[in-house]
């Protein structure tokens, strides 16, 4: 009798095949509360690594991390409409604290340009206070109705930078260096992801924006997911919170406004796009264990070489684990590494020692090879290296390979429908086209130059628009 696959086959079933995966590589398991989520220690594990990657890009660009509180007046949610009715469905209100019930309602933050804005308004006095850019590391709880671990939960971890500037031509440069320079930079190289720059349309942009930017990534499935997106917010905000300053030339002005976040969702993105039917591949850049060196049997001899070997490789700079829990099944263990994506395991055994080898297993392209000990600590930065840029290549192949180009609203629909994207030029599908895809389940992901760069603006002449089932 064949025996049976550890994960539900990717073909058989994606849905189940990505909730098999979230389980049994410990990611994640659901929380208490539907559509809540607890982040177990490996799953939490690629977030931080995730932090320290952005974070450091984040402040490169002068800006500083702070913290607001959770709870926002619900008062200050009805100061930009656009704003608050986009957000309403998805409001958790408390109403009742100490027993009593509060004077007014506290809403619980889905995202916090409304009480970031307050006090903007009180620290922005002159044009010496500009710009001010600021990004806090925190958790925001939007009600999700359809939650799914990562992809859609009710609460989640993101950052989310705002920011302050005297002029829109600095507000929409910040907003795009974000857009570029820190989040497209990240995915490229170091989540190895594939992703299309791009202008949201006017229905798809961010509540309260004028302009969103956006990064679409193409998941093992062909369907989209938004990886992160950076607004320009223009003066809706500095209007409704009267952010203003004293120029140069001694006049009151309304600042021009940014916001831009990232997610949790990105752990999501991660196993859709590069996991396979043996459990996840985590890019060497990205990944909190590069290589973990595994004892075959618990032989005194083996045990002193794989934890020297560990030694090894950390002097070297490589982020390893050691295993040497050897009243686990060898079998089970590297298992359980493989389903956990790590991009390297090294396994010694006595007969390894006596040969003077040890068997090196990459998970991104597959398969063994022996390898001379010493020579270990030398090889693997390369090695490392090489699979970062394969499974960058893969993505973007993936991607490539399943976009077609097409010049009708029918077409479009039906290349979604098969499970790729579409490329149509805006002035054929429009609004009112925009409208059609929706009965399909498919949206305009974003609208891209004719190049593939990211247009200068919502109507430019030979705008392309990439449509596509989405996450």
């Amino acid at each position: 009798m064949a025996k049976a696959p550890v994960l539900t086959p990717r073909a058989d079933d994606f849905p189940r095949w990505y909730q098999d995966l979230i389980t049994k590589a410990e990611l994640a398991d659901n929380g208490p509360v539907r559509g809540t989520m607890v982040i177990r220690p490996y799953g939490y594990g690629l977030w931080e690594r995730m932090q320290q990657e952005m974070d450091a890009r984040i402040k490169e660009t002068g800006t500083q991390n702070a913290y607001f509180p959770l709870l926002i007046p619900q008062s200050y949610l009805t100061r930009e409409a656009e704003h608050v009715e986009g957000f309403a469905p998805e409001l958790a209100v408390v109403t009742h604290g100490g027993g009593k019930e509060l004077e007014e309602p506290a809403v619980v933050r889905p995202t916090s340009e409304m009480i970031i804005n307050d006090y903007f308004s009180k620290w922005v006095q002159s044009y010496r206070d500009l710009p001010l850019l600021i990004n806090q590391w925190a958790n925001v709880v939007r009600w999700e109705l359809r939650p799914r671990l990562f992809l859609r939960t009710s609460e989640f971890l993101w950052q989310e930078g705002h920011t302050a500037h005297a002029t829109y031509e600095e507000a929409r440069d910040f907003a795009a260096h974000i857009h570029r320079e820190v989040y497209e930079d990240f995915m490229v190289n170091v989540l190895a992801m594939d992703v299309v720059p791009g202008r949201k349309t006017v229905r798809e942009r961010f509540a309260g924006a004028i302009n969103t930017l956006t990064l679409e990534g193409m998941m093992g499935d062909g369907k989209a997911l938004q990886m992160a997106t950076s607004h320009e917010l223009g003066q809706n905000f500095a209007k409704a919170f009267n952010t203003r300053y004293l120029s140069r030339e001694g006049t009151q002005e309304l600042v021009w406004q940014t916001s831009w976040g990232s997610t949790t969702r990105m752990i999501g993105a991660l196993v859709m796009m590069h996991g396979d039917d043996n459990g996840l591949r985590v890019p060497p850049r990205l990944a909190h264990v590069q290589a973990v060196v595994l004892a075959i049997k618990g032989d005194e001899a083996v045990l002193a070489k794989v934890r020297e070997l560990g030694d090894r490789l950390k002097a070297a700079g490589v982020r390893v684990r050691v295993d040497d829990r050897t009243d686990v099944p060898f079998g089970r263990r590297a298992v359980d590494w493989e389903l956990k994506g790590v991009p390297v395991r090294i396994e010694v055994g006595p007969r390894d020692l006596e040969n003077g080898t040890a068997m090196l297993a990459r998970r991104i392209p597959g398969g063994k090879e022996p390898v001379a000990l010493d020579s270990l600590v030398q090889l693997l930065p390369t090695i490392l290296e090489e699979d970062q840029a394969l499974l960058l290549k893969q993505s973007r192949e993936r991607r490539e390979s399943r976009t077609t180009e097409v010049s009708t609203l029918d077409e479009a629909i039906e290349a979604a429908a098969a499970g790729g994207w579409a490329r149509i030029p805006w002035s054929t599908l429009g609004e009112d086209g925009e409208s059609k895809l929706g009965e399909h389940a498919v949206t305009v992901r974003c609208l891209v130059a004719e190049d593939g760069s990211v247009p200068d603006s919502y109507a430019a002449p030979g705008n392309v628009a990439v449509v596509a089932r989405a996450y």
